[in-house]
C-alpha cells in the first residue's frame, strides 16, 4: 500500500518530480476527479491510508489530473512550473461559448482538451430537453 499514491485535493503535500523516483509504482486516479461543484468522493479511498498528494488548489477533469501527474513525475517539472488556464471560456463563433469550471494544462495560450473533446462540446450545446 506505501507504493500507491492516492491523487487527494485534501493531501498536505503536492506532487513532487522526487515522487516519480520509485517510491510510488503507480497512481490512484479513478473516478475523483472531474465533478463541479467536489463532491469529495476521494474521502472512501482515504480512510484505507494510501499515502497521498496533491495536484494543485483548482480541481482539474481526469484526463488534465493524467497529464499533469504525467509532466510531474516522469517528466519532471515541477507543478508550480506547468502553464495553466483556469476556467477556461471556450469561444466556438461570436453566439456560442462555453466556460468550463475547471483547471487545464494551457498549450499555446489555450486549454489542452483531448481530441473531440471541442466538436463535443459544441454539439452539446444544441442539445436541450422536450417539453
Amino acid at each position: 500500500m506505501e507504493k500507491v499514491c492516492l491523487l487527494d485535493p485534501k493531501a498536505g503535500k503536492e506532487i513532487s518530480p522526487e515522487d516519480g523516483d520509485g517510491r510510488f509504482e503507480c497512481f490512484l486516479f479513478g473516478g475523483i476527479l472531474g465533478d463541479d461543484p467536489p463532491r469529495d468522493r476521494t474521502s472512501e479511498l482515504r480512510v484505507l491510508g494510501f499515502p497521498t498528494r496533491h495536484l494543485g488548489p483548482i480541481q482539474m477533469t481526469t484526463d488534465t489530473a493524467l497529464g499533469v501527474a504525467k509532466l510531474v513525475v516522469q517528466d519532471k517539472i515541477p507543478l508550480s512550473e506547468i502553464p495553466y488556464i483556469d476556467h477556461p471560456t471556450i469561444v466556438f463563433n461570436p453566439k456560442e461559448s462555453v466556460e468550463m469550471p475547471f483547471r487545464y494544462i494551457a498549450e499555446n495560450g489555450e486549454p489542452k482538451l483531448p481530441p473531440g473533446m471541442r466538436e463535443h462540446l459544441h454539439e452539446d450545446l444544441n442539445k436541450s430537453f422536450d417539453f
